[in-house]
């Protein structure tokens, strides 16, 4: 069958190109179909309540499982991967700790925008399509959809973890109400082998083999929950205000990573300056000024401050 002259694998391939001249690491192109065992595994994460107090995961369930539920017309899931890998880690003396992901300006504006891209030069092949793209942005199971496409395996912490570039990667999908040539069947192996080493590392002890329980992990009580938090946990966060990236930074497989050269995602220079009496006294004006356009909105200023006071008294 050819589009606009192109046989599927043609611009299949050309697709791909295309995504990586835009900046993406990897591109891999799905059918968009049921995803029945991921469907089973999540609907049982939610039955025990790993998920804690993030109900907009209880909402649109059938939706998460079936892209087509999203856009009735969508034939393809083209999922793509950016690195946000750091060339340099922020200041670690006397100083908190920030996760990678949220150093610079939010991821998500920056990759829809070039999703946008990829969807118009797929328009220049084929004519107006039937399309959406998201990040983060709406009910899809963005690991088993990247899984599917050929981008990587999940890991025992449940990232995906690719073999050439490790996990530190955003993901992305482009939803398309065109036939494509699609990835041979996903890689059902493990790569992690007998390796623990994220399970072993987690402060917390929210990893089990394939399985975060939310409500222990450091990256959901500094970022999604929106309680108080337990004096307890206070020695378990050590500097950490705002995620966590140790079942990363200890995987083997980051030793892969290489740093992203998105100028979208370095830190300020005034982020780069801060120490820990800086933060400690950190009011609303300097959150704004630091985090206008940064992903660290997610928590808010309310959220970042108990962070700090939590760890800071």
């Amino acid at each position: 069958m050819l589009i606009a002259g192109l046989s599927k694998a043609s611009l299949s391939d050309s697709i791909k190109s295309k995504a990586l001249e835009l900046g993406f690491y990897g591109c891999g192109i799905s059918e968009a179909v049921f995803l029945e065992d991921d469907a089973r595994h999540m609907e049982q994460w939610l039955e025990e309540g790993c998920h804690g107090e993030m109900t907009y995961l209880e909402k649109n369930r059938e939706k998460r499982y079936h892209p087509a539920l999203l856009l009735k017309e969508t034939k393809s899931v083209i999922s793509v991967l950016y690195n946000y890998y750091p060339d340099t880690t922020l200041p670690s003396e006397d100083n908190y700790v920030i996760s990678k992901y949220a150093y610079g300006n939010d991821y998500h504006f920056v990759m829809k925008n070039k999703l946008n891209e990829l969807l118009a030069f797929v328009e220049e092949k084929t004519g107006e399509r039937k399309a959406r793209a998201f990040v983060d942005s709406a009910p899809m199971l963005d690991r088993a959809w990247a899984h599917k496409s050929g981008l990587g395996f999940i890991g025992k912490n449940t990232c995906l973890i690719n073999k050439k570039g490790g996990s530190f990667f955003f993901i992305g999908h482009l939803l398309l109400d065109l036939e494509l040539q699609y990835e041979e069947e996903a890689d059902p192996k493990n790569y992690c082998g007998s390796c623990t080493r994220c399970i072993d590392a987690c402060p917390t002890g929210a990893i089990e083999p394939f399985k975060v329980d939310a409500r222990k992990c450091i990256s959901y009580l500094t970022i999604e929950y929106r309680g108080e938090l337990d004096e307890s946990m206070k020695d378990r966060f050590g500097d950490r205000i705002y995620g966590c990236d140790t079942c990363q930074d200890i995987c083997p497989w980051n030793r892969f990573s290489s740093p992203h050269g998105e100028p979208d995602f370095l830190p300020s220079e005034l982020l780069k300056k801060l120490k820990k009496p800086d933060w400690d006294k950190l009011e609303k004006p300097l959150f704004n000024q630091l985090f206008k356009h940064s992903a660290i909105q997610r928590a808010g200023f309310k959220g970042l401050r108990r962070n700090i006071d939590l760890i800071s008294n």
